[in-house]
């Protein structure tokens, strides 16, 4: 079976780490696969040291004219069986032809549907997304749940709370995401002004690094929020850490809070749409609202304070993952998929 998988994808994301480990995923388990993305400095030579051949295209907006048109040629020259698109702007920019592949698109979020005119088949990684797309008309038997999978890297070296700046005694709470006001991190920071023996490390890039930091200024705890930069030590730093908080605003899925269940760390979720369909509250997760700061500050008190809630969350949290999201099911379940499409589109491999 030949799939190329295309996204254009920022330069650091969720969205795009799964692009990168479903890939390599999906090779390892014998898949011949073509991917096609912008240029990278961190995806592309990570794709290419998993042994992937990558082909790195613009996708600009409506004046580029070259992507879709290399996209035909790449695709033409490859004949692959399945085209997987990630997010709007690759459906967008792939162009479709029923008879010879199918066009499946992967859905992360509540996209506008116009982007997806030429899509064949759909996968999405939640259960509300999937009833998005029915309730806009989209046939059922066209789209597919499949959960993102979770597995985080080999730990090759540890993290210490010491090399973070962080007292050995002292809490530490990790986030990890984009410095994104969807990410909600402001909340968090705000959440600790009177945990003061919390400190805070915050994985990932954005616009709004400076803004947070005068946040952590203002709430008088700039000491105690350390801002790591975009790191690919994410299990490394889930293993160090004490609680993993997962504040968002807006988040469709959220694969952290399943890394967290991998790396058996208690969790604190938001309850946007990811978390709320998934953590189950006081089980295997401490949910909060969005954006209620009191609220966040009652969990982490309250986990801090109880080893064997810490216990039960991470215990449940890690059967969880074993039982849902990890890679062997995903990618079987991708397979499977796969299959059942061709099958019906009556195209032969």
């Amino acid at each position: 079976m030949r799939i190329m998988q295309v996204m254009a994808g920022a330069e650091h994301g969720g969205a795009e780490t799964a692009f990168v480990d479903m890939c390599i995923a999906l090779k390892d388990a014998g898949l011949d696969q073509r991917v096609v993305t912008r240029a990278n400095d961190l995806r592309v030579p990570q794709l290419r040291d998993a042994g992937l051949s990558v082909d790195c295209l613009p996708f600009g907006g409506l004046p580029d004219l070259f992507t879709p048109w290399k996209m035909k040629g790449l695709i033409d020259s490859f004949q692959p069986h399945i085209v997987q698109t990630w997010m709007a702007r690759a459906a967008w920019k792939t162009p479709a032809n029923p008879q010879k592949y199918r066009k499946v698109s992967r859905l992360g979020g509540y996209y506008k549907l116009k982007y997806f005119r030429s899509t064949d088949e759909f996968t999405t990684i939640t259960p509300d997304i999937r009833s998005y797309l029915i309730k806009h008309g989209i046939a059922p038997e066209r789209v597919r749940h499949i959960n993102n999978f979770a597995e985080t890297e080999t730990v090759e070296k540890a993290v210490t709370k010491r090399e973070l700046n962080t007292p050995e005694q002292a809490v530490a709470v990790l986030a990890l995401g984009r410095l994104h006001p969807s990410k909600a991190l402001d909340v968090l920071i705000r959440s600790v002004e009177d945990l003061h023996n919390v400190h805070l490390w915050i994985a990932g890039e954005g616009d709004l690094r400076s803004e947070l930091a005068k946040v952590a200024y203002d709430a008088g705890v700039e000491t105690r929020v350390h801002f790591l930069g975009w790191r690919s030590d994410r299990a490394a730093l889930l293993q160090a850490c004490d609680i993993c908080v997962f504040p968002s605003r807006y988040e469709p899925f959220g694969t952290v809070f399943v890394q967290a269940w991998a790396n058996h760390t208690p969790v604190i979720c938001s309850r946007a749409d990811g978390p709320r369909q998934f953590v189950r509250d006081g089980e295997d997760g401490l949910l909060f609202d969005i954006d209620d700061v009191g609220q966040l500050t009652a969990a982490l008190k309250k986990l801090i304070a109880d080893k064997a809630l810490r216990e039960k969350l991470s215990a449940t949290g890690y059967e969880r993952y074993l039982a849902e999201f990890t890679k062997e099911k995903t990618v079987q379940a991708y397979l499977d998929f796969y299959a059942e499409i061709l099958g019906r589109a009556g195209i032969t491999i």
